[in-house]
């Protein structure tokens, strides 16, 4: 309780939003891209707690959300061949494809199971050798590390029938094509555990070419609202920079063996994402030394061209143009126990913390 005391403590709380109400007077709006901050802020209410010159808006940080649909009906190919074992995260499961889900394929006798490690899914492969154990490597600079050193450790062991599925990205060349695309955005609240892989020297671009503040925050209420008044001060000083709120936890250069495991396992590659279309070199593609255990080498599928969910507006709501409650489906035809988009699918999507939280008004 120590640790939540400290960083929930409502003086402190008090005190930042008087700090502020008091030096904010420039209209901004400030967008999020990490899908545990977009969580946090419906979760704590943090919107209530600003002045109206200050909006906060969810960016591409949930990355169950931006993953091609052309990703889930490869993993409900892959699922329906014999011999197949799908492993994969929980939040992936419930995620519609064209015309199915896994979860639905796992009802239809699929063999089909939740994993809390990509570990897990080597030791499935050891324990099944009869088997090939398909990974669903998904995630940004977080996860990434994890599913590269299942792929080394898979390697040492000599285990020829574990594959990876990798639909793993980066986060920069989405930031930057937001930018690029004339989204309105005046300063980045940037992931925290993305960044305590890749350091906060990964923004500098950001301030660099588009004079644009970024600030690297926790989850707790007062890491939020003390990262939105160092982005306010910036705002008012004319100063963007790159700062680090997470001390505790992120550093400038980041975690170095975690890089250096990625790039050992990965190279980077374009890849797509909902709402942006496809983004030069921001995803992460297994590297052909390590092409043995990529699932789309060793087992080759053929899919119909996919089909996005008629009146979904999820990519919109990615992109910060559009609220969840601006769709039409939200609430309504979509929930979290019938979803018909991603973002309403994931602990972390937009649409599924403000149904959560009710963050909406209809």
């Amino acid at each position: 309780m120590k640790y939540i005391d400290e960083y929930r403590d409502k003086a402190l709380v008090k005190k930042l939003i008087s700090e502020i109400q008091k030096i904010s007077r420039t209209p901004v709006k400030f967008m999020e891209v990490c899908g545990g901050h977009t969580m946090a802020i419906h979760k704590f209410g943090i919107r209530s707690l600003l002045p109206d010159n200050i909006k906060l808006v969810s960016g591409p940080g949930c990355p169950v959300c931006v993953s091609d649909i052309r990703y889930i009906d490869k993993a409900i190919a892959y699922s329906k061949k014999d011999n197949i074992i799908i492993a994969t995260f929980g939040d992936l499961i419930r995620v519609p494809g064209s015309n199915s889900s896994l979860d639905k394929e796992k009802a239809s006798g699929a063999d089909i199971r939740i994993v809390y490690s990509p570990l897990d899914a080597v030791e499935m492969a050891k324990n099944n050798p009869d088997k090939q154990i398909v990974f669903l490597g998904i995630g940004f600079e977080t996860t990434a590390p994890g599913t590269a050193s299942a792929i080394l450790h898979a390697k040492q062991e000599n285990l020829s029938n574990f594959l990876v599925l990798s639909s793993h990205k980066v986060m920069p060349p989405a930031m930057q094509a937001l930018i690029d695309d004339n989204v309105q955005i005046n300063g980045y609240i940037a992931p925290g555990h993305v960044s305590t892989i890749t350091g906060s020297n990964i923004y500098n671009f950001i301030v660099e070419k588009y004079n644009i503040p970024v600030v690297v925050t926790g989850f707790e209420p007062t890491d939020m609202l003390h990262a939105i008044l160092m982005l306010v001060n910036q705002v008012e000083l004319n100063n963007p920079q790159v700062e680090i709120q997470y001390k505790r936890a992120v550093k400038q250069e980041g975690n170095i063996k975690a890089q250096k495991i990625l790039a050992t396992v990965f190279e980077l590659s374009d890849e797509w994402w909902r709402g942006l279309g496809t983004l030069p070199k921001s995803g992460l593609k297994i590297r052909q030394e390590f092409e043995a255990f990529d699932a789309e080498k060793q087992i080759q599928i053929l899919i119909d061209e996919p089909k996005e969910p008629k009146g979904c507006i999820c990519g919109e709501i990615l992109k910060g143009i559009k609220e969840p409650a601006d769709c039409k489906l939200f609430s309504k035809v979509c929930k979290p126990e019938s979803p018909v988009g991603a973002c309403m699918v994931s602990n972390e999507g937009s649409c599924h913390a403000a149904f959560k939280y009710r963050s909406f008004k209809v």
